[in-house]
């Protein structure tokens, strides 16, 4: 049995557990090859077939993302900050354009068309100046409705913003500061650990710990942070611990379900504030890659390989490895190379596989179109939301992830992962999205051949993030060269 997948949506809201992510987006596929089925004659190739090239963009997307991209950066940032303040908006505020964008701006519009004629044309995604202007007062109109100050807190050092109109009561905690309603039902708790004087393992095994009365509803853990949201018959909670050079500090927020309508927007507001060690530079934050070619998918030639391969049938890995692989294995046995393609690196291993059904192959993705990186982690599968645009895919990926399966909200094959950086790169503690190529399903397509899974024709329902993690976590296996 594999282990349970985690969850994971580093930098992303995980008061939404079930929604899929991070915003701005990315993907697309190589060429295909020619593959020698099961059974061919030795040396013969079965031709795939041609990609039949990207996506036809949505008109209407790609103008609102020209007209959101025009805008300096801070700009975009306060438009999604307003957004937020809205209750239109649910991730994180990073300036990037892409589907959650687009739909929060086009449900503000709708929703304030009716009252507000400088809401802009409805629906549109599209906001020009005098619609900019009014969601900007709205959005710092519901800011200063609830007295919403982003400040440090002397006891532990990080920053956080704190909706003092709902938290008048501030008193001191051994390990922090504590804010609370004057009811008590409402309460946000900050901490912080000197170095060496807790674990960050065992802080997030404590908060994740589920009982009768506990409801555990997301989890997320990396090396440097861990988030855990959950549910008691009365209220939800929302716990963020980070660690670094000065220890460890976090934040915890509780609230009874009667107030759920305005916290849970709150909530989003206040973890985007959250900054552990303010001192810290933060580096910027990515831009869109401009107009020019990426970069081949394949991974460089010498490039030490550890990564994720997609089981696509029995002793049938699937991977994306550099041209140099010695020593080849899957799931920590050894691995034999069947075939490879030079030009995106998708090579064929036989190696042990467990039993479980591969996601089928997807038809072309579409700019915009939410998708999840099903990566083999050192704890199990890890499950990371993205977005699908020309180029690649738009998600904050660890190393691990390289020849991680792209599905989407389907469950069906959108490609894999073509290559990462070889050290994540950290904005104030957490690991932003990034954009990474994609071997896509069409390369995928002629690469496998025969061993391709395919899907019965029609269309598929929506999966919610845990049931394709359910479902598909036992495919995925860590690859490594050198073994």
């Amino acid at each position: 049995m594999p282990r349970p997948a985690h969850l994971l949506a580093a930098g992303l809201l995980p008061l939404l557990a079930c929604s899929l992510a991070p915003d701005g987006a990315v993907a697309q596929g190589a060429a295909s090859s020619g593959a020698p089925g099961p059974g061919a004659p030795s040396g013969a190739r079965t031709p795939g077939p041609r990609p039949a090239g990207p996506a036809a963009p949505d008109p209407a997307f790609e103008a609102a993302r020209a007209a959101f991209e025009a805008r300096p950066e801070a700009e975009r940032r306060a438009v999604q900050d307003a957004l937020v303040w809205a209750g239109s908006y649910n991730s994180v505020v990073t300036g990037t354009f892409g589907r959650r964008t687009y739909e929060a701006i086009g449900a503000w519009q709708a929703k304030d068309a009716g009252k507000d004629a400088k809401a802009g044309a409805a629906g549109t995604g599209i906001l020009d100046e005098p619609a900019r202007a009014a969601l900007l007062a709205a959005g710092e109109a519901a800011r200063r409705a609830a007295r919403f100050t982003v400040a440090a807190d002397p006891a532990t050092g990080l920053v956080i913003g704190i909706p003092e109109r709902l938290l008048p009561k501030r008193s001191r905690l051994p390990a922090g500061s504590r804010w609370q309603s004057p009811d008590g039902r409402i309460t946000l708790d900050t901490r912080a650990f000197a170095p060496g004087t807790a674990d960050l393992d065992a802080l997030f095994a404590q908060s994740a710990a589920a009982t009768p009365e506990r409801k555990v509803t997301y989890t997320l853990k990396r090396p440097d942070f861990t988030v855990v949201t959950g549910e008691t018959p009365s209220g939800k909670f929302y716990i963020r611990d980070a660690a670094g050079p000065a220890g460890l500090r976090g934040f915890s927020l509780s609230y009874d379900k009667a107030s759920a309508r305005d916290m849970d927007r709150l909530v989003i507001a206040i973890a985007n504030s959250f900054v552990p060690f303010p001192g810290d530079a933060p580096t910027a934050a990515p831009a869109r890659p401009a107009a020019a070619a990426p970069p081949p998918p394949g991974p460089p030639v010498g490039e030490a390989a550890t990564g994720t391969g997609l089981a696509v049938g029995p002793r049938r890995i699937v991977a994306v490895l550099p041209a140099a692989c010695p020593g080849p294995q899957a799931g920590g046995a050894p691995a034999r190379i069947l075939r490879r393609d030079e030009a995106t690196g998708l090579t064929l291993l036989d190696a042990a596989t467990a039993a479980g059904t591969a996601p089928a192959l997807a038809p072309a993705s579409r700019p915009g179109e939410s998708a999840l990186v099903l990566a083999a982690g050192a704890d199990g599968p890890t499950v990371t939301p993205g977005d699908i645009a020309p180029g690649g895919v738009l998600a904050p990926l660890q190393p691990g992830a390289a020849g991680a399966p792209v599905l989407d909200r389907s469950g069906r094959l959108l490609g894999l992962v073509a290559r990462l950086p070889a050290q994540p790169r950290l904005v104030a503690g957490v690991l932003p999205p990034l954009t990474h190529p994609l071997v896509g399903s069409d390369a995928l397509t002629g690469f496998l051949g025969a061993d391709a899974p395919t899907a019965p024709a029609g269309e598929s329902a929506p999966l919610s993030a845990g049931a394709i993690a359910g479902r598909f976590a036992g495919t995925v296996v860590g690859v490594r060269c050198g073994g």
